[in-house]
């Protein structure tokens, strides 16, 4: 059948307040443009992340039930192990309170001055815990992933020929290699097994550790399965471990797939690695068998990674967000191509070109879907990317809005809705004004800087 219909049945609720416009119009400005700023309760469709926004299932409440909230030694802790083991077959398994804490953890030890670390896209906390550091982070994705328009099916992949060109050049200053799956700033575009082989075998033959950035691992696992030659016939469950057995280590949120609310890990094969990660760990986060985490959150966790490797689940997922796309592409709204796993990105560079990259085009895109319809969006370009180690600035690689769908939570009329919102804002579009930063932190501006219209 073509109707997309849930793989679930809804069984609690809770109500949504319908502001007006008018009310959006004050909201927004006293939150000085900047739709973190903004209280959830005055949002109508929230689309900022999908990351902790999910809806738990039956199962996961019911799991919650069991936490135990011992200190050390919990058995919740070795539940959550071993669930995270089924797929991902590491040595030590770190529990964290959430995926940026495990990437704190990572570049005390990795990062540094004078050290370079490639990816594909470094995301926002990942190349803030890298610079907090004194390390620099460099993008390597291929050219296609910089091209909205393009329809390369795997447009997250790591450029090998560059890879193996920044090894040469930069040699020992480089501690680690990264890949993020999906490679959510670049449109939640997947990667490849065969890339992730690629990168693998690069990073072993110039002697570097190999870590994966793996929070949407069984949306990137259905995209190979469905994308890649000889891999339609596999499980994802293979899959996944067919990816994450290529690495030296991972970091992860739970908060996306593995349907949490909150958590994350880092998981090492090398033993004297965990050892100083551990420690961290202790002074940061917690004992090691909780990590900054509730048993009960461990629970959830475990039960969570059952359920996201799900095919019928995995394939509602994509084809939701691939809905979406259609639908803004019939508008002639220029969204990035094709549809990614957790989010739809509108290209606002080319849809608002009476607006320079200086002068955030997505920024202005996001202020007006939630002005016309309520829709809390985000970012993902020179606003977020622009500012650079020294203070100068310049324009991201794409200017991009990101409409992150919580996985679990709105429906097919939700969506219904936030095209509507689109059709009545392409009426006004080409009038949207500039805006202009006139307060930001040194790092990871975009969380708390305040916008001004110009």
């Amino acid at each position: 059948m073509e109707t997309i219909i849930e793989p679930f049945r809804i069984k609690s609720v809770e109500p949504i307040r319908m502001t007006t416009a008018q009310e959006r119009a004050e909201l927004i400005r006293e939150a000085n443009f900047n739709l973190f700023a903004l209280k959830s309760d005055d949002v109508i469709i929230d689309l900022l992340t999908d990351s902790g926004t999910g809806a738990m299932s039956a199962a996961q409440w019911a799991a919650v039930q069991r936490g135990d909230e011992s200190y050390a030694g919990s058995p919740s802790f070795y539940r959550f192990e071993a669930a995270v083991k089924n797929l991902m077959p590491f040595r030590h398994v770190i529990p964290t309170h959430q995926g940026r804490a495990a990437e704190a953890i990572l570049f005390s030890i990795f990062g540094g001055d004078g050290h370079v670390i490639p990816s594909n896209t470094h995301f926002d906390t990942t190349r803030g815990n890298i610079e907090a550091s004194g390390a620099e982070a460099y993008d390597l994705v291929i050219a296609d992933g910089n091209d909205p328009a393009s329809t390369h099916p795997f447009k997250g992949n790591m450029d090998l020929q560059k890879l193996a060109a920044f090894l040469d050049s930069y040699g020992d200053a480089v501690p680690c290699v990264m890949l993020t799956i999906t490679n959510n700033a670049g449109g939640g575009q997947p990667v490849s097994l065969e890339n992730i082989q690629g990168v693998a075998e690069l990073a072993k033959r110039y002697g570097k550790p190999f870590f994966i950035d793996g929070c949407r691992f069984a949306e990137n696992a259905w995209f190979i399965k469905s994308r890649e030659r000889g891999q339609a016939d596999r499980s994802i469950p293979e899959i996944v471990r067919d990816c994450f057995s290529l690495a030296d280590g991972m970091t992860m949120s739970a908060k996306k797939d593995a349907f949490g609310n909150i958590g994350g890990w880092l998981a090492l094969n090398d033993d004297g690695l965990a050892e100083r990660a551990r420690a961290e760990l202790i002074r940061t986060e917690g004992f090691p068998t909780y990590g900054g985490l509730a048993g009960r959150d461990l629970e959830a966790l475990a039960q969570g990674l059952s359920e996201i490797v799900d095919e019928d689940y995995l394939r509602y997922r994509i084809r939701a967000n691939t809905y979406l796309v259609e639908r803004l592409d019939a508008l002639g709204v220029p969204v990035v191509k094709p549809a990614g796993g957790h989010a739809v990105f509108i290209d606002a560079r080319a849809w608002l070109s009476h607006i320079p990259p200086l002068s955030y085009p997505g920024q202005a895109l996001a202020v007006a879907l939630y002005e016309i319809g309520g829709i809390r969006s985000c970012e993902i370009g020179t606003a977020m990317f622009g500012r650079q180690p020294d203070g100068s600035e310049k324009p991201a690689a794409m200017d991009l809005v990101r409409l992150a769908m919580p996985r679990r939570t709105y429906t097919q009329s939700h969506t219904d809705y936030i095209v509507e919102v689109f059709e009545e804002l392409a009426k006004t579009k080409d009038k949207l004004p500039r805006y202009k930063i006139v307060k930001e932190p040194n790092l990871l501006r975009h969380f708390t800087c305040q916008f001004a219209p110009i």
